[in-house]
């Protein structure tokens, strides 16, 4: 009676390891039809799929979809999982774009388990070639003045026409549609900068943008640039010092926290002094401090200069 109930276990084992051998065999095919569409946003495109076509019949089971791509910004891979058709991410449209699609599934179809497709649909875009070669802009950078106002700058490429005529375009998640810089810097005769206001620029989001160009030789080829402006911020320097004697040949040096909208716990000061050595020569020595708007400095000698700086980082 026992040998027979051990049998009996013994094949309902057996049974159930070849269901689930079955469906660890059970496989799923790639997504279909990706496609990478570009909606003029200078950088934030939208990545569309469909269901593989084996699946287009399938309800019993869950379908989801694990999208990756090469986040350019980051120099790395970013992986996202849902069970939408549709993705946008961020991408430097002067490198090449790479994403590939998975399938997913998981339910009665599969016993449970999740499945993952073994093969991946995958599209790779190469960077525009457009544009005389040369002609992209160099050392374009950005300013968050006082948190008050944006002024962007950027140089000539090194081989860019002299009769050649530049614009710059910006773009983020506010705007229906990209608009042209408010009041460009014009250095020389030429456009070489653009200053924008605060309501043009908000902070804490994506802003993307594009310098191109046109010259009698052809167009210039595009430049883009990415950034949030609240980390490119330069306050204003303090115009309040007072230096006073203290104890034990010490010198304290109060400050004022410079005017603008900067909030005072963002602010790193540097204080910088300089004495006179028994030789005859100085030497420089910058502190940092943070928060505090008071610095001691020992005294060596009558001969000494203090300057206080703010900066938070530029």
């Amino acid at each position: 009676m026992v040998g027979k109930t051990w049998l009996a276990t013994l094949m309902l084992f057996l049974l159930d390891w070849s269901q689930c051998m079955d469906y660890n065999k059970f496989t799923v095919d790639p997504p279909d039809d990706l496609v990478i569409f570009d909606p003029g946003h200078l950088g934030l495109l939208q990545i569309h799929w469909s269901a593989p076509a084996s699946l287009q019949n399938e309800t019993e089971c869950l379908q989801r979809f694990q999208l990756e791509y090469l986040n350019t910004n980051q120099d790395r891979w970013t992986a996202i999982r849902t069970a939408k058709r549709t993705y946008s991410a961020q991408f430097d449209l002067m490198k090449e774009v790479r994403v590939r699609v998975y399938t997913l599934l998981k339910g009665p179809c599969t016993n449970g388990s999740e499945v993952k497709s073994t093969r991946y649909t995958e599209l790779v875009q190469p960077p525009a070639s457009t544009g005389l070669a040369g002609t992209m802009v160099r050392d374009f950078v950005c300013v968050f003045h006082k948190m008050e106002y944006i002024e962007c700058n950027w140089k000539r490429g090194h081989k860019q026409p002299a009769d050649s005529h530049q614009s710059l375009y910006f773009w983020h998640m506010e705007l229906e549609q990209t608009e042209e810089c408010p009041k460009y810097i014009i250095s020389n005769g030429v456009r070489s900068g653009c200053n924008f206001t605060r309501k043009h620029l908000p902070d804490f989001t994506v802003i993307n943008f594009c310098v191109n160009g046109s010259s009698a030789m052809g167009p210039l080829r595009p430049t883009f640039y990415s950034l949030q402006i609240q980390n490119h911020v330069k306050p204003a320097a303090t115009e309040t010092l007072r230096l006073q004697a203290g104890t034990d040949r010490q010198l304290e040096l109060h400050w004022e926290r410079p005017v603008g909208r900067v909030p005072p716990h963002c602010l790193i000061w540097e204080v910088e002094h300089n004495q006179k050595r028994p030789d005859g020569n100085h030497s420089s020595v910058a502190v940092e401090i943070s928060i505090k708007c008071v610095g001691v400095v020992k005294r060596a000698s009558n001969d000494l200069n203090a300057a206080a700086e703010a900066d938070a980082g530029q």
